[in-house]
């Protein structure tokens, strides 16, 4: 397999995540949540019809995932919690190419994975949150800038709304016949491409721009639907306290 570069990373031997599944099941799947579900999309086109694509967004609950990859008008390889590649979940998750990601670690090969993605013109679901919670994008992690900043492919802002229900927990499901799901397309941000080095400076920057621009996409949202997030996890619920427990013990 030849070397891919984007920028100045080289991919390596780095597999693109299969796509005949990712393509073939969003039919069936948008049928099915849209029977389970008033699902509503706004703003779709503002997503770019070609070429390399990353979409950061919110995260409120387990359902926000396959809400990104089902609805968004473009497949999206998106960025999965490598907690979730257990048992016939994992073959599952690898043939639909998701790409797992350690949250709490470096991981290059999730990185490199993403940048053959994008080096091929698809699409990356990433959530800068790192995990679920509020949704108000108060802990914003670096990885969509860095994945601009080495590809200058757009950032296009997604913001959930309705994929969990106040007071629930984070592997919750709205109940069937509940208040729309609403994904909402926020307008590209975009960064030129930046060649190595890239330092941490550079990266730190970028985040702040890019959460800048999604705040004002998330306070757009909820004008547009006319509803408010689901607000914090129940106490001990959030995944950032678990890994915080295990480090210290």
């Amino acid at each position: 397999m030849s070397v891919v570069r984007t920028g100045e990373i080289r991919t390596g031997p780095i597999a693109h995540p299969p796509r005949l599944m990712l393509r073939s099941l969003r039919p069936l799947a948008r049928a099915y949540t849209r029977r389970r579900y008033d699902v509503a999309v706004h703003h779709a086109d503002r997503v770019p019809t070609s070429g390399p694509v990353i979409m950061a967004a919110n995260h409120v609950g387990w359902l926000d995932g396959p809400m990104v990859t089902i609805h968004a008008p473009r497949p999206v390889h998106a960025l999965t919690k490598q907690e979730m590649f257990v048992g016939r979940l994992d073959a599952f998750l690898r043939r639909a190419g998701q790409i797992s990601v350690d949250r709490f670690n470096p991981d290059p090969r999730a990185m490199k994975t993403c940048l053959r993605v994008l080096q091929e013109g698809g699409v990356i679901g990433i959530f800068p949150e790192g995990s679920r919670g509020a949704g108000e994008l108060e802990l914003f992690k670096g990885g969509a800038a860095y994945l601009a900043l080495v590809s200058g492919a757009p950032v296009v802002p997604v913001i959930l709304v309705g994929t969990r229900e106040p007071g629930q927990d984070s592997h919750s499901r709205p109940p069937k016949g509940s208040a729309p799901v609403e994904v909402v397309f926020g307008e590209p941000w975009q960064v030129e491409a930046q060649a190595w080095p890239r330092t941490k400076q550079d990266v730190l920057e970028a985040s702040a721009s890019l959460r800048s621009h999604m705040l004002q996409t998330l306070a757009e949202a909820k004008e547009l639907t006319g509803r408010t997030l689901p607000g914090p996890l129940p106490a001990g619920d959030s995944e950032r306290d678990v890994a915080a427990r295990q480090a210290t013990t």
